[in-house]
Protein backbone atom coordinates (compact mmCIF):
# COMPACT_ATOMS: atom_id res chain seq x y z
CA UNK A 1 0.00 0.00 0.00
CA UNK A 2 1.19 3.26 -0.75
CA UNK A 3 1.05 6.24 2.07
CA UNK A 4 0.87 10.04 1.28
CA UNK A 5 1.47 10.74 5.06
CA UNK A 6 4.05 8.22 6.82
CA UNK A 7 6.92 6.24 5.40
CA UNK A 8 7.63 2.58 6.71
CA UNK A 9 10.64 0.24 6.36
CA UNK A 10 10.43 -3.16 8.18
CA UNK A 11 13.92 -5.39 8.80
CA UNK A 12 15.11 -7.94 11.00
CA UNK A 13 11.73 -8.03 12.66
CA UNK A 14 11.28 -4.48 13.63
CA UNK A 15 8.69 -2.04 11.33
CA UNK A 16 10.20 1.39 11.48
CA UNK A 17 7.45 3.84 10.85
CA UNK A 18 7.97 7.54 10.05
CA UNK A 19 5.13 10.55 10.55
CA UNK A 20 5.92 12.41 7.11
CA UNK A 21 4.60 15.75 7.20
CA UNK A 22 7.69 17.80 8.35
CA UNK A 23 6.68 20.59 6.15
CA UNK A 24 3.76 20.71 8.77
CA UNK A 25 5.80 19.19 11.42
CA UNK A 26 4.39 16.35 11.38
CA UNK A 27 0.81 17.42 12.64
CA UNK A 28 -1.91 14.94 12.96
CA UNK A 29 -4.09 15.41 9.90
CA UNK A 30 -7.21 12.85 9.76
CA UNK A 31 -5.42 11.28 6.66
CA UNK A 32 -1.80 10.86 8.33
CA UNK A 33 -3.78 9.17 11.44
CA UNK A 34 -5.92 7.24 9.74
CA UNK A 35 -2.76 6.05 7.60
CA UNK A 36 -0.52 5.11 11.36
CA UNK A 37 -4.07 3.23 11.89
CA UNK A 38 -3.81 1.15 8.52
CA UNK A 39 -0.53 0.47 8.91
CA UNK A 40 -0.38 -0.81 12.43
CA UNK A 41 -3.30 -3.12 11.37
CA UNK A 42 -1.36 -4.39 8.72
CA UNK A 43 2.16 -4.89 11.37
CA UNK A 44 -0.10 -6.61 13.94
CA UNK A 45 -1.13 -9.67 12.14
CA UNK A 46 2.19 -9.89 10.48
CA UNK A 47 4.40 -12.03 11.84
CA UNK A 48 7.61 -10.87 10.64
CA UNK A 49 7.37 -8.18 12.46
CA UNK A 50 7.96 -8.12 16.30
CA UNK A 51 8.21 -4.62 17.21
CA UNK A 52 8.06 -1.00 16.35
CA UNK A 53 9.72 1.89 16.28
CA UNK A 54 7.78 5.20 15.18
CA UNK A 55 9.21 8.57 14.90
CA UNK A 56 9.06 11.47 13.08
CA UNK A 57 10.26 12.59 9.48
CA UNK A 58 12.83 16.20 9.58
CA UNK A 59 15.22 17.39 12.42
CA UNK A 60 12.54 19.34 14.39
CA UNK A 61 9.48 17.46 15.56
CA UNK A 62 7.96 14.26 16.50
CA UNK A 63 4.40 15.79 16.27
CA UNK A 64 3.38 19.46 17.07
CA UNK A 65 -0.13 18.01 17.31
CA UNK A 66 -2.82 18.09 15.14
CA UNK A 67 -3.60 19.82 12.31
CA UNK A 68 -5.49 22.84 13.53
CA UNK A 69 -5.91 24.44 10.38
CA UNK A 70 -8.11 21.04 8.80
CA UNK A 71 -9.99 21.53 12.51
CA UNK A 72 -10.70 25.16 11.87
CA UNK A 73 -11.85 24.05 8.16
CA UNK A 74 -14.10 21.26 8.89
CA UNK A 75 -17.81 21.82 9.15
CA UNK A 76 -19.28 20.49 12.81
CA UNK A 77 -20.63 16.81 10.77
CA UNK A 78 -16.98 16.73 9.72
CA UNK A 79 -15.40 17.18 13.19
CA UNK A 80 -17.75 14.75 14.53
CA UNK A 81 -17.27 11.86 12.78
CA UNK A 82 -13.32 12.31 12.47
CA UNK A 83 -13.43 12.58 16.29
CA UNK A 84 -14.83 9.41 16.78
CA UNK A 85 -12.94 7.81 14.19
CA UNK A 86 -10.05 8.83 15.65
CA UNK A 87 -11.21 7.97 19.20
CA UNK A 88 -11.34 4.10 18.01
CA UNK A 89 -7.72 4.63 16.21
CA UNK A 90 -6.18 5.99 19.37
CA UNK A 91 -7.49 3.34 21.31
CA UNK A 92 -6.38 0.65 19.00
CA UNK A 93 -2.74 2.79 19.12
CA UNK A 94 -2.77 2.09 22.95
CA UNK A 95 -3.72 -1.67 22.82
CA UNK A 96 -1.77 -2.44 20.25
CA UNK A 97 -0.56 -6.17 20.47
CA UNK A 98 3.17 -5.78 19.67
CA UNK A 99 5.65 -2.90 21.31
CA UNK A 100 6.20 0.03 20.11
CA UNK A 101 9.04 2.02 20.45
CA UNK A 102 9.12 6.36 20.27
CA UNK A 103 11.93 7.88 19.06
CA UNK A 104 10.88 11.02 19.97
CA UNK A 105 13.35 13.09 17.76
CA UNK A 106 12.00 16.96 18.20
CA UNK A 107 8.75 18.53 19.52
CA UNK A 108 5.93 16.31 20.65
CA UNK A 109 2.80 19.27 21.26
CA UNK A 110 -0.44 18.53 21.72
CA UNK A 111 -2.30 15.36 20.42
CA UNK A 112 1.89 14.72 19.87
CA UNK A 113 2.36 14.88 23.31
CA UNK A 114 -0.16 12.88 24.00
CA UNK A 115 0.44 9.83 21.25
CA UNK A 116 3.81 9.75 23.11
CA UNK A 117 1.95 8.84 26.42
CA UNK A 118 0.19 5.23 24.29
CA UNK A 119 3.21 4.26 23.33
CA UNK A 120 5.52 1.35 25.45
CA UNK A 121 8.90 3.16 25.62
CA UNK A 122 9.94 6.46 24.57
CA UNK A 123 13.53 7.80 23.60
CA UNK A 124 14.72 11.20 23.31
CA UNK A 125 17.43 13.34 22.27
CA UNK A 126 18.48 17.08 22.93
CA UNK A 127 15.97 18.33 20.78
CA UNK A 128 13.49 16.77 22.15
CA UNK A 129 10.30 18.77 23.92
CA UNK A 130 6.85 17.48 25.09
CA UNK A 131 4.11 19.98 25.95
CA UNK A 132 0.22 19.04 26.80
CA UNK A 133 -1.61 22.28 25.17
CA UNK A 134 -5.59 20.86 25.59
CA UNK A 135 -6.05 23.04 28.31
CA UNK A 136 -4.67 26.03 27.00
CA UNK A 137 -7.58 25.43 23.74
CA UNK A 138 -10.19 24.57 25.85
CA UNK A 139 -9.98 20.65 25.53
CA UNK A 140 -9.20 17.72 27.49
CA UNK A 141 -6.41 14.67 26.41
CA UNK A 142 -4.04 12.07 28.21
CA UNK A 143 -5.79 11.87 31.80
CA UNK A 144 -6.14 8.43 31.16
CA UNK A 145 -2.65 7.45 29.59
CA UNK A 146 -0.24 10.45 31.17
CA UNK A 147 -0.40 9.39 34.72
CA UNK A 148 0.59 5.84 33.85
CA UNK A 149 3.83 6.96 32.92
CA UNK A 150 4.49 10.02 35.30
CA UNK A 151 2.45 9.27 38.48
CA UNK A 152 -0.69 11.37 39.16
CA UNK A 153 1.28 14.45 41.09
CA UNK A 154 3.07 15.47 37.65
CA UNK A 155 0.55 14.39 35.38
CA UNK A 156 -1.92 17.24 36.93
CA UNK A 157 0.73 19.51 36.96
CA UNK A 158 1.46 18.91 33.32
CA UNK A 159 -1.80 19.04 32.19
CA UNK A 160 -2.74 22.28 34.17
CA UNK A 161 -0.16 23.98 33.28
CA UNK A 162 0.73 22.78 29.56
CA UNK A 163 3.91 24.12 30.25
CA UNK A 164 7.05 22.94 28.19
CA UNK A 165 9.17 19.69 28.94
CA UNK A 166 12.43 19.60 28.01
CA UNK A 167 14.58 15.79 27.47
CA UNK A 168 16.82 16.20 30.54
CA UNK A 169 13.66 16.52 32.59
CA UNK A 170 11.37 14.35 30.89
CA UNK A 171 13.98 11.70 31.42
CA UNK A 172 14.03 12.15 35.03
CA UNK A 173 9.96 11.78 35.39
CA UNK A 174 9.83 9.28 33.12
CA UNK A 175 8.21 10.60 30.39
CA UNK A 176 11.28 9.49 28.57
CA UNK A 177 13.24 6.24 29.52
CA UNK A 178 16.54 7.49 28.29
CA UNK A 179 18.01 10.74 25.89
CA UNK A 180 20.87 9.94 23.63
CA UNK A 181 22.42 12.24 21.26
CA UNK A 182 20.24 13.13 17.91
CA UNK A 183 22.26 11.37 15.68
CA UNK A 184 22.16 7.99 17.69
CA UNK A 185 18.38 8.41 18.23
CA UNK A 186 17.06 6.30 15.57
CA UNK A 187 20.00 3.98 15.81
CA UNK A 188 19.48 3.42 19.04
CA UNK A 189 15.46 2.83 19.51
CA UNK A 190 15.89 0.26 16.78
CA UNK A 191 18.63 -1.60 18.66
CA UNK A 192 16.25 -1.78 20.92
CA UNK A 193 13.26 -2.90 19.24
CA UNK A 194 15.83 -5.62 17.67
CA UNK A 195 16.59 -6.46 21.06
CA UNK A 196 12.93 -7.30 21.98
CA UNK A 197 12.27 -9.27 18.66
CA UNK A 198 14.87 -11.95 20.15
CA UNK A 199 12.94 -12.57 22.14
CA UNK A 200 9.28 -15.34 22.13
CA UNK A 201 7.45 -12.86 20.25
CA UNK A 202 3.81 -14.58 21.84
CA UNK A 203 5.86 -13.85 25.61
CA UNK A 204 6.45 -10.32 25.13
CA UNK A 205 3.21 -9.75 23.88
CA UNK A 206 1.38 -11.80 26.56
CA UNK A 207 3.81 -9.25 28.97
CA UNK A 208 2.20 -6.10 27.20
CA UNK A 209 -1.29 -7.31 27.84
CA UNK A 210 -1.11 -8.63 30.98
CA UNK A 211 0.58 -5.14 32.14
CA UNK A 212 -1.84 -2.90 29.79
CA UNK A 213 -5.04 -5.33 31.27
CA UNK A 214 -3.58 -5.14 35.09
CA UNK A 215 -3.81 -1.04 35.20
CA UNK A 216 -6.13 -0.25 38.27
CA UNK A 217 -6.38 -4.20 38.91
CA UNK A 218 -6.04 -4.99 42.44
CA UNK A 219 -2.33 -6.49 43.39
CA UNK A 220 -3.76 -10.59 43.82
CA UNK A 221 -5.82 -10.08 40.81
CA UNK A 222 -2.55 -9.11 38.68
CA UNK A 223 -0.89 -12.14 40.72
CA UNK A 224 -3.94 -14.25 39.64
CA UNK A 225 -3.76 -13.34 35.99
CA UNK A 226 -0.09 -14.21 34.92
CA UNK A 227 -1.22 -17.47 36.85
CA UNK A 228 -3.66 -18.08 34.91
CA UNK A 229 -1.96 -16.94 31.61
CA UNK A 230 0.94 -18.93 31.90
CA UNK A 231 -1.50 -21.64 31.72
CA UNK A 232 -3.12 -20.44 28.75
CA UNK A 233 -2.29 -18.52 26.41
CA UNK A 234 1.18 -18.10 27.28
CA UNK A 235 1.80 -21.88 28.25
CA UNK A 236 5.67 -22.48 27.64
CA UNK A 237 7.54 -25.36 26.76
CA UNK A 238 8.55 -27.00 29.86
CA UNK A 239 11.02 -25.13 32.10
CA UNK A 240 13.75 -27.93 30.75
CA UNK A 241 13.02 -27.34 27.17
CA UNK A 242 12.85 -23.20 27.84
CA UNK A 243 16.43 -23.20 29.42
CA UNK A 244 18.24 -25.91 26.93
CA UNK A 245 17.30 -23.26 24.11
CA UNK A 246 17.83 -20.12 25.74
CA UNK A 247 21.73 -21.71 26.47
CA UNK A 248 21.81 -23.27 23.30
CA UNK A 249 21.22 -19.16 21.81
CA UNK A 250 24.20 -18.18 24.23
CA UNK A 251 26.62 -20.97 23.12
CA UNK A 252 26.91 -22.47 26.01
CA UNK A 253 26.36 -26.41 26.00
Amino acid sequence: MSYQNILTERSDKVAVVTLNRPEKLNAMSYELAAELDQELTKIETDDEVRSVVLTGAGPRAFSAGGDIMQMVKSTPEEMAARTDKRREMNWHLATFAKPIIGAINGLAYGAGAQLTTMLDIRIGCENTEIQFLAAKYGRANSTWSLPLVVGMAKAKELLYTGRPVRAEEAERIGLLNQVVPSGELLAVSIAMAKQISENDPRMVQGIKKLLDDGVGSAYRDRFDAEHNARKGKMKANSPREGFKAFLERKGIQ
